[in-house]
Formats: structure tokens, C-alpha cells, sequence
């Protein structure tokens, strides 16, 4: 038996909760084209996203750590996997759409620069003037603009619903203009889970991460009241800390976060009355989130791992260094445009030199960032 579109919309009424989003109803695309015969208009998002080359170069963009620290560090691929997976279970748990959920988390870090957060950093420094640099807003310039796969129209022409929880993604540190698409209302069920999905897994990873590298030791997690609680499920005590406990703990620890999230949203959205998408989204506030009491733990593990991690001196070291790199080029390029690719100059017709040279070295992988680098400044290197 074969599934047609129609049916696996019909098969969405039947699963969801009352406030997930049904494809069928979607808002559309911008430019009208005809839907899948056999996937739903949430899974053609999914697709395509995957499918790009952007999608692609996450393989090579820094998580924490640049490439060549090691191969068993996350990379912006492996994190986006990672929160994807998240999203879709808790999409599940709580009767949301996965398949929208799964295309908003694989597409939340597409416009990511190379070296991690010290490459946007770096970027918005330079862009200052010229609008400024958010990943989260050049993830959503790559699905509506950069990515030329369609003779009809630019971008992937997504539907409205993966656009809004594109735009509407937002951590504490990243939020971007949404004024295109209601910016009175709350983000989707969906994409508050991609938001939260994307939290949990960079803290726990982050974590594990560093604990690998030998930035800091399971010692110095003592005062943490999640770590106690960890040490006491996976039965740590003073035997020695190896990669199998290490294994237990990250595993538990997303566990208890995951069922957090999945209890306290249950209960937000019973005492909210919550019984369609634009309620939802109407909402004084996000229901998808943490109980009080593991909100204020998640946010010691966050202030500990800013203090022993992100400014660990290795990781600032590696991050100055980065720093060097992006700047140098953006101002190269700048500076004399005639060095950028054939395809990127056209771009120039339409947008100022600054965003098409930030654009174009946000594409850019870490490897590939090094290597455009040494051709540019290398005398002894072939350009």
C-alpha cells in the first residue's frame, strides 16, 4: 500500500494534538508551486533543507571546537542531527508536528560562519554599519535567498509555518527580526520545542565535550547540584571517572531534561486552556520550557561551563585566532572585490559589497576559511 499526500495529512488530524500545526493548513509558499504527490508540505521542507549545500557544509563548521582538535568533538552537523533528534521526540510527547519541528531544527543553524560563535562574533563586528551579523537571521537569508537550486524562484521556497520558526528561533543570546511574520505572536508549538531542543542538546554535548577534552574535570562539577544528582543515578563515586560513566551521565542527564520539558509543557498547556495553534501563539507566554526548579540547575550548568569552557584559554586562544582569520578576509574582499569567485561577484549588482563578502565567507567551511586565508596572504601558496 502506497501513502499519498492526502492521506498522510488525514493521518496528521487523526495523531496531533488540537495546537499542533496541520500541513494542510498551511499559509503556503511564496511562490506558488505544486505540492508532493507523496510528502506532505512539512516533509518537502525537511527535504529540501537537507538537500542543500549549506546543509551540507555544516560537516566542516566549528561546534566548540575547530576541526583539526579532533574527530570525536561535535561539529554543527553532528549538533544539528542531535537537535533534531531531540525535537522530533518531543514533538512527539507533546501531539506536535515532528515533521515540521524536524525541518525547523535542521535548518536553525544553516547560516552558522565558520569557527563557531567566535566567526559571528567577529562578522557582526564588521558588519557594524552595514546591518550587522546574526546567524539565525543569515539561516534564513540561505533558505530565502542564497540557495539557488530552483529555476522559479530563489532560495527553497519553504512554507510560511518552517519561515516563522526559522525567524522566531531565539536563545538568549540570539533573536532576530520577525516583524515579517506577526511579531504579536509567540512562535509555533514547534518551533518553541526546536528553541528548547537546541539548548539541551549544546549543554549536554558542551559538557561532554569538555569533559573529553580535559578542560575541566568531573572535580570541579562538584558544587553543581545537577552534577550530584548525575553522580547518584549513574552510582560515581570515587572510582575512576572513564568514558563509560561519562557515556551514563550525558545520557541521563538529557533524559531528566527531556521529561522535565515534557511534564512542565503538559502542565503549561492544560493551565493555559490551550486547545489550537493561534492560542498558542497567543499565549502571554512560551509553554515549552523547564520546571523552576531544573531551570535554575540548567542555568549554574550554564555558568559554569561559560567560566570553564567557552573561556577556557585554550578556546580563546583558538577563538583570537579565528577572529584573525575572518577579519583579514572580509577585509581583503572588501577591499578588492575582484578576488571573489565569478558567481559571487554577480551579486554585487543587487547588494553592497559588505553583506555579499559576509555572506559568502559565512558559507564557508573552517577548512575552507584556512585554505582561502593562505591563498590571500601565503606568498608561498598558489592562489
Amino acid at each position: 500500500m502506497v501513502f499519498n499526500r492526502e492521506q498522510l495529512e488525514q493521518h496528521e488530524s487523526l495523531i496531533l494534538a488540537p495546537y499542533g500545526l496541520r500541513s494542510a493548513g498551511s499559509q503556503g509558499r511564496v511562490y506558488p508551486e505544486p505540492e508532493s504527490a507523496s510528502r506532505t508540505a512539512f516533509q518537502r521542507d525537511r527535504d529540501r533543507i537537507i538537500h542543500t549545500t549549506a546543509f551540507r557544509r555544516l560537516e566542516y563548521k566549528t561546534q566548540v571546537f575547530v576541526f583539526y582538535e579532533g574527530d570525536h568533538f561535535r561539529t554543527r552537523l553532528t549538533h544539528t542531527l542531535e537537535v533534531s533528534q531531540l525535537g522530533r521526540s518531543l514533538a512527539r510527547g507533546l501531539g506536535g508536528n515532528e515533521d515540521l519541528t524536524e525541518a525547523i531544527c535542521l535548518a536553525h543553524d544553516l547560516g552558522h560562519p565558520p569557527f563557531g560563535h567566535a566567526g559571528e562574533h567577529i562578522l557582526n563586528e564588521l558588519m557594524q554599519g552595514h546591518g550587522g551579523f546574526n546567524h539565525n537571521t543569515q539561516s534564513y537569508r540561505v533558505v530565502t535567498e542564497l540557495e539557488q537550486r530552483y529555476p522559479g524562484f530563489p532560495g527553497l521556497n519553504l512554507t510560511y509555518e518552517t519561515r516563522e520558526g526559522m525567524i522566531k528561533h531565539e536563545t538568549e543570546y540570539d533573536k532576530s527580526d520577525a516583524s515579517a511574520y506577526a511579531p504579536d505572536r509567540r512562535a509555533s508549538l514547534e518551533a518553541q520545542i526546536a528553541n528548547l531542543a537546541d539548548e539541551i542538546a549544546y549543554n549536554a554535548h558542551d559538557l561532554e565535550d569538555g569533559l573529553r577534552a580535559g578542560l575541566f574535570g568531573p572535580e570541579e562539577l562538584e558544587d553543581l547540584a545537577i552534577w550530584q544528582w548525575l553522580k547518584e543515578r549513574v552510582k560515581w563515586g570515587d572510582h575512576q571517572f572513564t568514558d563509560m560513566v561519562r557515556h551514563q551521565a550525558i545520557r541521563e542527564l538529557i533524559g531528566r531534561l527531556v521529561t522535565d520539558v515534557l511534564q512542565m509543557t503538559a502542565a503549561n498547556l492544560e493551565a493555559g486552556g490551550i486547545d489550537s495553534p493561534d492560542k498558542l501563539q497567543r499565549h502571554h507566554s512560551n509553554v515549552v520550557g523547564y520546571s523552576a526548579p531544573l531551570r535554575a540547575q540548567v542555568r549554574e550548568l550554564k555558568d559554569f561551563l561559560y567560566q570553564n569552557m567557552y573561556r577556557h584559554y585554550r578556546l580563546i586562544r583558538m577563538q583570537s585566532k579565528a577572529e584573525h582569520f575572518v577579519s583579514q578576509l572580509f577585509k581583503a574582499y572588501v577591499q578588492e572585490p575582484g578576488m571573489l569567485p565569478a558567481k559571487t561577484r554577480q551579486r554585487l549588482q543587487e547588494q553592497p559589497v559588505e553583506r555579499v563578502v559576509a555572506n559568502y565567507i559565512a558559507g564557508m567551511t573552517d577548512r575552507y576559511a584556512l585554505d582561502e586565508w593562505e591563498k590571500l596572504f601565503d606568498p608561498y601558496k598558489l592562489a
